[in-house]
């Protein structure tokens, strides 16, 4: 792969995205987040200030599912249905280079918008006087774009195959058994079922745990409740190399479609 051609295509695809959501997405979380603020204290029996964490970091985590998982099913499909991947191919880009560079495109758009967000999201803490561990904020949203990212990944081999719906479909199918895979294998070992245990195993092994990456809810209490630093590592590792392989799945299925 040569890079140059790689930084073109991410080049392409971050300003087309950012150009037509990013601004609207974002004046809705400062739209949602203000509202949340007035609206809560009288209601909330004095647990605002978690609610008011948890309701930051769950929209903050939705908005970046919906990029990753709408716009990511069309990077590839778009170019397909289109048939503008025809001229783009013709060019000395390989499948590998056209791959990664929407993935990469896509992930930077998706980090400036995760990056927005946080830092609309702790002025606001600190206006509202609401304690919060910046560091553990800081984790939880670093996490969360590694999730989206890997989201962005899944989405990408759908559309590589598939049609925009269906990709679509398929990669929030991914997202919501990617976080009951746990819960899953837990309820199978409960069973006493073998038959169940495999199943369950063997879709923990083949879905991603997303879970892994969900430190949202921990993050809500500081530092204390957070893994320690190994854990963090292990969970960092799982998520890049997970996507690694979707994406280098997607390359080889991409490589071998005939358009």
């Amino acid at each position: 792969m040569v890079l140059s051609r790689i930084v073109v295509i991410a080049r392409n695809v971050f300003l087309e995205v950012i150009r037509d959501r990013i601004l609207y997405l974002m004046a809705l979380f400062a739209l949602v987040m203000l509202m949340a603020t007035l609206l809560l204290p009288p209601v909330s029996a004095g647990t605002e200030q978690k609610i008011l964490l948890d309701l930051g970091l769950a929209a903050m985590h939705l908005l970046s599912v919906i990029i990753a998982v709408f716009v990511g099913t069309g990077l590839v499909n778009k170019e397909i249905e289109k048939r503008t991947v025809l001229v783009l191919l013709a060019k000395p880009v390989s499948h590998g280079e056209f791959i990664v560079g929407k993935y990469l495109g896509l992930g930077a758009v998706l980090a400036v918008l995760l990056g927005g967000l946080g830092l609309m999201f702790t002025l606001l803490l600190g206006i509202t006087g609401v304690p919060f561990s910046f560091v553990s904020l800081a984790l939880a949203t670093g996490f969360m774009l590694l999730e989206a990212m890997l989201l962005t990944a899944v989405a990408i081999l759908f559309g590589v195959f598939t049609s925009s719906l269906l990709a679509t479909l398929l990669t929030f199918a991914v997202y919501l058994m990617g976080h009951l895979t746990q819960d899953l294998v837990a309820f199978a070992q409960s069973s006493e079922n073998p038959g169940l245990q495999q199943i369950t195993n063997g879709v923990y092994l083949v879905l991603p745990d997303l879970e892994r990456l969900n430190l949202r809810n921990l993050a809500v209490y500081g530092l204390e409740l957070l893994p320690d630093p190994l854990t963090l590592l292990t969970h960092l590792a799982y998520g890049l190399v997970y996507s690694a392989l979707l994406l280098a799945l997607a390359t080889v299925v991409f490589s071998r479609r005939q358009f």
